[in-house]
């Protein structure tokens, strides 16, 4: 599986829309996960310039065959932010016929922000497991930053979205966003997660784009609260 195993962390601003200042600024990953074998991959939380993205899955000798997302944010799904438009799903579903994964309590948030419809959206549980080919992702609901955010666990890879990042988490002070749901998806729903996984995240915002988790944990002060109470003190959220 590991020859076989395609994956790609693009930085927006860098790797693909270079000239948009927006990306620049917002420091966004699109991830490719794929299945060399068959040719298939998805785009976790593909935007800005999609066009650009499929050509560099094109170049790979890949084919999209799905869309990923962590969550409803136009950064990470187009949308407008800050008075930007930001191309995304929307765009892309109009040059593909792919469907759009998310967790069942993003639907109507997606539905809003991008325009898209019913149809365009494949609805999922934590648990459910995405095949690419050979390849299964497993989708886990890590609500807290928005109400249906989602993480994907991959070959011992951990995308996290904005739910986790080598430091810090989500900001939880968002319309949606919830302090104690936060807390559970970082130390409960993600602690199957083993330590010698590779933590890549939605942003990036540190000097390393992806760590260990083990390291992870022992660095990142959201892990330093051992209790939901400590948690809420430290997150003013008591």
């Amino acid at each position: 599986m590991d020859d076989r195993f395609y994956f790609r962390q693009l930085l927006a601003g860098r790797d693909f829309a270079a000239e948009d200042m927006l990306a620049q600024q917002m420091v966004n990953f699109v991830y490719l996960i794929g299945d060399r074998a068959t040719g298939e991959c998805v785009a976790i939380d593909p935007a800005y310039k999609v066009g650009e993205l499929l050509h560099i899955i094109a170049e790979d000798g890949m084919r999209l065959t799905g869309v990923l997302a962590t969550h409803f944010h136009p950064d990470h799904i187009g949308g407008s932010m800050m008075g930007h438009d930001i191309e995304g799903v929307a765009a892309l579903l109009e040059l593909t016929g792919v469907k759009i994964h998310i967790q069942t309590e993003e639907a109507d948030l997606v539905k809003k922000v991008t325009g898209v419809s019913d149809s365009d959206l494949e609805l999922h549980s934590s648990g459910d497991v995405l095949m690419v080919g050979e390849v299964p992702i497993d989708l886990i609901h890590t609500p807290g930053h928005t109400p249906g955010s989602q993480c994907f666990f991959v070959q011992n890879n951990l995308v996290s979205g904005d739910t986790l990042f080598l430091d810090g988490c989500g900001r939880t002070d968002f319309p949606g966003s919830d302090a104690t749901e936060m807390y559970r998806s970082l130390h409960t729903r993600l602690a199957k997660i083993p330590d010698d996984a590779i933590l890549f995240p939605g942003h990036r915002y540190s000097f390393h784009s992806s760590s260990s988790m083990g390291i992870t944990r022992e660095t990142n002060f959201v892990f330093k609260p051992k209790t939901e109470e400590q948690w809420l003190m430290m997150f003013g959220e008591a």
